[in-house]
Parts: C-alpha cells; sequence; structure tokens
C-alpha cells in the first residue's frame, strides 16, 4: 500500500497515529522530515519511514 499511496496513516495505539512513508521525500508536512522506522508485521518487520520532527529542530 505505501509503495502505490506514497504514505499511509497507521495506528499505534488507542487514539494515536502515525504517518508513514515509502522513502525520502516530500510525503511529509513541515517541519516533519521522513526518519527511518519499523513496523510489526505477521512475519517480522517492514522497514520504511515515518514521518517526525528531528531531535533539535523546534517547529
Amino acid at each position: 500500500m505505501i509503495q502505490s499511496q506514497h504514505a499511509v496513516v497507521l495506528s499505534t495505539g488507542p487514539n494515536t497515529y502515525d504517518r508513514y512513508v515509502r522513502q525520502f521525500g516530500n510525503e511529509c508536512d513541515w517541519p516533519q522530515m521522513p526518519m527511518p522506522a519499523y513496523v510489526q508485521t505477521r512475519d517480522g518487520r517492514c522497514p520504511l519511514c515515518r514521518c517526525g520532527v528531528p531531535v533539535g529542530r523546534v517547529p
């Protein structure tokens, strides 16, 4: 899904969500940037990028 849509929003817990993207690019809203992450799957872990504010950057 991420490959075809370029980005998805996944639930990370009750009432919390994160935006995941397929590669470094402009899929994240400023001041967020794509950061390496993993999502747990039935058969292991899937590497991808999560939109987030880098440490030290103040929005």
